[in-house]
């Protein structure tokens, strides 16, 4: 009996539909799962009569498969994984491949990718995107760890990867360890913030103008077909808002969808990650606690009662330059967000030295997974200019359109706090743009000198009053003063450490 060329534990909806795409595309494929009553459903039902081994048993699992045996894992993240790895090392050779596929934290996947390099087993870590129909259709992969395992696995890995218009597969080896994982978190937390500002774009539309699901429907139909807001979510958003609420037909399933999101930890572990490396990505983490404060519902039902803040107020003016403004909005708080996370994409690749490809990133990114747009074509190309370009916001493509449309996300923001309409993402994006092109932040002018005269923290000074640059020592460390705030005379001195 032919041995299957790779195996896959973990018969959850994702590890099924890897198998069968597996299957479709040559190769012979193990399964397994912790409970034996799925593996039977699976071979009885979507496998039927296909190039699926079912197995029962760990042992039996490993012995059909060839050697060097590849072996991935399709379960939930944490303990789990680091259950399996244990019960597999001793059935292993050296030589041998795991390839972790769920959403993992990238630090246990450095973790992981270190113990079992000590015992002579590879380990990739993966980032899978594009939901359940990615996966049996051809996801976005994200690979990282050991780059010998990956020349191993490369070919399968570009055979069930989606594919972008121009044919290039959408899988690139990544970086060493927690690399893929890491690029897969940023991806998820991209996409936190691509979801809210639509959602956010919607609430405008459909309170602030009053205008039914099936017109938001037919906008966002229309921003779809070649537009610069070509994407994925748009495309299901303007599919979903026209579904009908099947016990009644005169009313839409979005009006009875209650209005709490849950979340898993990849958005939340995005923002965590900005805070450690002194990242900001505030789009990102507005939409993460606008998930948060979702779920919060009897407060905010309480709250409502009392305030009476929350109330319907159309927005008045010429419909069609309104839903402009919108779509142009939506593209700079898109571009702001996205450079967001290319900007801790590139602190993290510093940190942690994985040489990360931000335009193959990008490439890789066009097909298969959720966050999949046409921009991402004009970010890649960025990148492709200038691998060491200081911001997104820097190039000269996405520099002009902001320029020239900055003030219209101005106004929609500032019609919508008219309305009450809440447009955290959308505001946040706006911000970040503000201060990322201020030369000099007045704001932390004052902060600076608050630190110092409650904690002797100390402050920097610039070149001269009006040259934003910071005032340094002749071999180019940065000058550090201290005022005696208390003393008489308020004595400065420099406090630089030479």
């Amino acid at each position: 009996m032919k041995k299957a060329e790779i195996g896959i534990i973990g018969m959850e909806v994702m590890g099924k539909n890897l198998a069968l795409n597996f299957e479709r595309n040559g190769y012979t494929v193990c399964v397994f799962n912790r409970t034996a009553e799925k593996t039977k459903a699976f071979i009885e039902n979507e496998a039927k009569n296909k190039n699926i081994i079912p197995t029962y048993e760990l042992s039996d699992f490993i012995s059909k498969l060839e050697k060097p045996r590849k072996i991935m894992l399709m379960v939930k993240e944490g303990q789990p994984v680091d259950d399996f790895i244990s019960k597999l090392i001793p059935l292993l050779d050296k030589g041998d491949i795991i390839i972790d596929g769920g959403n993992s934290y990238f630090k246990d996947t450095i973790r992981r990718s270190k113990e079992l390099s000590e015992r002579g087993i590879l380990f990739i870590g993966t980032g899978v995107s594009g939901g359940e129909e990615g996966a049996l259709k051809g996801p976005a992969l994200m690979p990282g760890g050991d780059y010998e395992a990956y020349k191993q696995i490369k070919e399968m890995f570009q055979k069930i990867s989606a594919k972008a218009e121009d044919g290039t597969p959408c899988v690139s080896y990544i970086g060493p360890d927690g690399a893929g994982h890491y690029v897969k978190m940023v991806h998820n937390g991209i996409e936190y913030g691509d979801m809210e500002l639509i959602g956010e774009a919607y609430w405008i539309m459909r309170y602030g103008l009053e205008m039914s699901p099936e017109e938001i429907a037919e906008i966002m139909n229309k921003w779809n077909e070649g537009d610069i807001l070509k994407s994925y979510l748009i495309q299901i958003t303007g599919d979903l808002v026209k579904e009908r609420y099947k016990p009644d037909q005169s009313k839409y399933l979005i009006d009875i969808v209650a209005d709490i999101t849950r979340m898993k930890k990849t958005g939340t572990w995005t923002v965590e990650s900005a805070l450690e490396l002194l990242v900001p990505v505030p789009t990102i983490a507005s939409a993460v606690f606008s998930r948060e404060m979702s779920q919060d519902k009897d407060i905010r039902i309480k709250v409502s009662s009392i305030l009476k803040l929350n109330t319907k107020r159309k927005i008045k003016g010429n419909k069609e330059k309104i839903i402009q403004t919108i779509h142009d909005s939506l593209y700079i708080a898109k571009i702001s967000s996205y450079a967001q996370g290319f900007a801790l994409l590139k602190a993290a690749s510093k940190q942690y030295n994985w040489n990360l490809n931000l335009e193959e990133i990008a490439k890789g990114w066009r097909a298969g997974c959720i966050i999949r747009a046409q921009f991402l074509d004009e970010i890649a190309r960025a990148y492709k200019e200038n691998p060491d370009l200081p911001n997104l916001l820097a190039d000269k493509h996405f520099s002009k359109f902001i320029k020239k449309n900055i003030r219209k996300l101005a106004k929609l923001i500032e019609i919508s706090h008219k309305q009450r309409i809440p447009v955290s993402a959308f505001s946040n994006s706006y911000d970040y743009i503000l201060q990322i092109t201020s030369p000099i932040m007045y704001s932390n002018q004052i902060t600076a000198l608050q630190r110092d005269y409650f904690g002797a923290h100390g402050y920097f000074k610039l070149v001269d009053i009006n040259k934003p640059e910071i005032l340094k020592t002749v071999d180019g460390k940065e000058r550090e003063f201290h005022t005696e705030w208390l003393a008489k005379g308020r004595p400065e001195k420099e406090v630089t450490k030479l």
